[in-house]
């Protein structure tokens, strides 16, 4: 059985103020942008070529059992790129404030650099080279055909 991570709930205190921010500084595609059921809205942003979307809304929380996340708690959260200072570049442009890329290592996949929305939740960028000849989505293909890579 296969199973994907698709969609990422994240805790804001304002919805268009976080889409406004994903979808013009840091280049989100939004997906859905509506009432998906009666007094239910939805903002869904997608980071360009991924599988893994993040949803915005007030009342998806009332859905899931357990404990409503506080706006900014969320840490952690990783986007990859294949060229991290392009990455900067084209981010700085669009006035995202993100940090210099820090390089733990010369090895690839050990360098960072790291951005919080206008709440608090924080992200962080990795610089994957391999992905530049390798995109992930042909490496999984690879990998289900049996083929190791």
């Amino acid at each position: 059985m296969d199973m994907t991570l698709e969609v990422i709930p994240l805790p804001v205190s304002d919805i268009d103020r976080a889409r406004d921010f994903y979808r013009d500084k840091v280049g989100f595609h939004v997906d859905i942008d509506a009432e998906v059921m009666p007094g239910m809205r939805i903002v869904q942003l997608t980071p360009p070529g991924s599988g893994c979307s993040i949803a915005l809304g007030d009342t998806l929380w009332e859905l899931a059992k357990g404990p409503r996340p506080a706006a900014g708690t969320y840490q952690g959260l990783q986007l990859c790129v294949a060229d991290i200072e392009a990455a900067r570049a084209e981010l700085t442009g669009r006035g995202l404030e993100v940090s210099e890329p820090v390089r733990y290592s010369p090895d690839d996949g050990a360098t960072f650099m790291y951005f919080t929305d206008p709440d608090g939740n924080g992200w962080s960028i990795q610089e994957y080279r391999r992905r530049a000849t390798e995109p992930l989505h042909e490496v999984l293909a690879r990998l289900k055909g049996g083929q190791q890579g």
